[in-house]
């Protein structure tokens, strides 16, 4: 299977990294079973089944699939009809007829989240057609969908990380669920993200309890598989514990040098690192693992399993939606973010189908000296002024003063800056910004880039019309810097520690605190999920009833709600800060 992509593809088993850096591939211990690699171990598993239903996520490769697992049946002297749930589904005319309310049109970034099922997908009457060949040692049913044929067998879900099927969507290798040819990138990954995302992960959610077989399907060739026995277990020992999702870098046009230089294993052979997906988890994944290789399935089927032990009194607003998510933006020798807003609680519902809207904020993890954030507007803002001065820029490729109508803020290290709904900002260079946010993270609205292309030498789309209709004007001259910059105090201390809050917005739903200890620090959850970085240090040591493991500078990482209590150890000689995020009691 093609992919596009300079990242390199996750390998089979985990390699060793130097003592005391970032961890790009973290992984967690898989629970009453073992890690299997390989076609030829998967058929030795099936190879008593009667009947063998092979379901899964958009851009699996199927043909891969279905020929290698024939290829050892065939070997193995046994009969095979094998029927692809493909030929059930309705015309692609009628798909796309199903789909297009969902899709915006002709907006190049922004659709409705789809309240479509996979069962729409399909024609009942092919459905209940399929005959199975008594006369033949083995029936496999195969494909996205699999499942509806409503036939009793053995269920073997294949899985893919968003990465990679971002990675093959862009060397056109997959589409669209139901269609026949990929679309053009960004119009595929809003029907990914609005429509197939939404529909599988439903389906995901209903097939999770019933899977016999995990599959990661993301590496070519090489399947790596578990029982589902083995993966709800594994689930279940987080839901009381702790997890780190895999993160994934991404170069950006405004991107820096900061995580180049200096996360360990990432590939140099690129201009610069814009992104890190710490924890953005509806495109982050967990790896389980063993001596024997590591397999990835996505975030959500922990909260689809155990979303009140992981979320606790959360849960009951949020259900499977994991609230809060961590990302980093680089801009050392980079470039300025471009000048943007998110939007209202109330439009993202109306408009987009979200439950909860992008309110942010920019801890300043690292910075140079001089770096700067743009954040609300000059006292003397005039709304049509800055909205003309827009409109005319995009029109004539002329440079904005962008200081003219917006402030300018020196950004130092542990600096915290708050972007609830509707706030102009953006990050300046030379820092590295920490993003503290609610979940939602492509619901962004820029109104200038700085006349910049993006990677491929296209002009980057603008929605100063959607800006315009969610910029809260009144964040304006003192008012910034009265609300918009946290003021740092201290909650409480001991010995050698200290809990510092770090008052958030009231707009936003989470709040944030950092411990500063020199040995160790005991935390109550009370019923919340922790979310949490070294932000200082050079590692710390997270300590649980019955589970322990290091953490070190700069990885996010996250303790469940239902662990109760958790003690962190500073392993480093100087002073370390962790930062904890956490949805605030009152918006539960």
């Amino acid at each position: 299977m093609e992919r596009k992509t300079s990242q390199y593809l996750m390998p089979v088993k985990k390699k060793k990294t130097v003592s005391g850096s970032y961890d790009i591939n973290p992984v967690h211990e898989v629970v009453n079973g073992e890690i299997v690699q390989g076609y030829g171990a998967l058929a030795d598993r099936l190879v008593n089944e009667k009947v063998i239903i092979l379901d899964g996520y958009v851009g699996v490769d199927w043909d891969e699939v279905i020929t290698s697992l024939v290829e050892v049946f065939k070997a193995a002297k046994l009969s095979i009809c094998a029927y692809n749930i493909k030929d059930c589904l309705k015309s692609e005319m009628d798909i796309n007829a199903l789909v297009t309310p969902y899709l915006g049109g002709d907006d190049p970034v922004f659709g409705r989240k789809t309240s479509l099922v996979l069962n729409d997908y399909f024609d009942r009457e092919k459905l209940i057609s399929i005959d199975l060949d008594q006369s033949k040692d083995i029936n496999i049913i195969y494909g996205t969908g699999a499942s509806l044929a409503n036939i009793e067998g053995c269920l073997v879900y294949f899985d893919l990380p968003k990465n990679e099927l971002q990675f093959r969507m862009r060397a056109d290798a997959i589409t669209n669920l139901g269609f026949s040819s990929p679309k053009a990138h960004k119009q595929m990954y809003k029907h990914f993200y609005f429509v197939d995302w939404v529909v599988l992960n439903q389906e995901k959610k209903r097939l999770l309890p019933q899977i016999d077989i995990i599959v990661d399907q993301q590496r070519p060739g090489m399947p790596i598989w578990t029982e589902g026995e083995a993966l709800r277990s594994s689930l279940s020992k987080l839901s009381k514990g702790y997890f780190r999702v895999r993160p994934w870098f991404e170069p950006g046009i405004w991107g820096g040098q900061w995580m180049r230089e200096r996360i360990e294993g990432l590939n140099q052979e690129v201009p610069n690192y814009a992104w890190s997906f710490e924890m953005i988890v509806p495109e982050n994944g967990l790896v389980f693992g063993d001596e024997n290789g590591m397999l990835e399935v996505s975030f959500d089927m922990l909260m689809f399993q155990e979303q009140e032990n992981v979320l606790g009194k959360a849960a009951k607003r949020f259900q499977d939606e994991f609230p809060i998510r961590f990302d980093f933006l680089d801009t050392f020798d980079g470039g300025n973010l471009s000048v943007q807003c998110h939007p209202k609680p109330d439009y993202i519902k109306k408009e987009f189908g979200e439950n909860f809207t992008q309110d942010e904020t920019y801890y300043i993890l690292d910075a140079k000296e001089g770096a700067d954030v743009y954040l609300g507007f000059q006292e003397d803002i005039n709304p049509e002024a800055f909205k003309k001065a827009l409109e005319h820029s995009y029109e004539t490729k002329e440079e904005l003063d962008v200081e003219r109508y917006v402030q300018k803020l020196p950004a130092k290290k542990h600096d915290l800056f708050l972007i609830p709904h509707g706030t102009v900002h953006c990050s300046g260079i030379n820092n590295l910004v920490l993003e503290i946010s609610a979940t939602p993270y492509i619901f962004t609205f820029k109104m200038y880039d700085w006349q910049r292309m993006d990677m491929d030498g296209n002009p980057r789309p603008l929605n100063i019309d959607r800006a315009y209709d969610n910029l809260n004007f009144n964040r304006k001259g003192q008012v910034v810097q009265d609300t918009l910059v946290s003021k740092p105090y201290v909650v409480s201390s001991g010995d050698h520690w200290k809990k510092i809050h770090l008052p958030t917005h009231p707009d936003h739903f989470y709040d944030i605190y950092r411990y500063e200890f020199d040995d160790e620090v005991v935390i109550e959850t009370l019923n919340q999920c922790h979310v949490l970085m070294l932000v200082e240090g050079t590692a710390v040591e997270l300590d649980l009833v019955n589970d322990s493991q290091t953490f070190h500078y700069a990885e996010t990482f996250a303790v469940s709600a239902a662990a109760n209590s958790y003690r962190l150890v500073n392993k480093g000689k100087e002073a370390a800060k962790v930062i904890v995020s956490f949805v605030k009691d009152e918006a539960c």
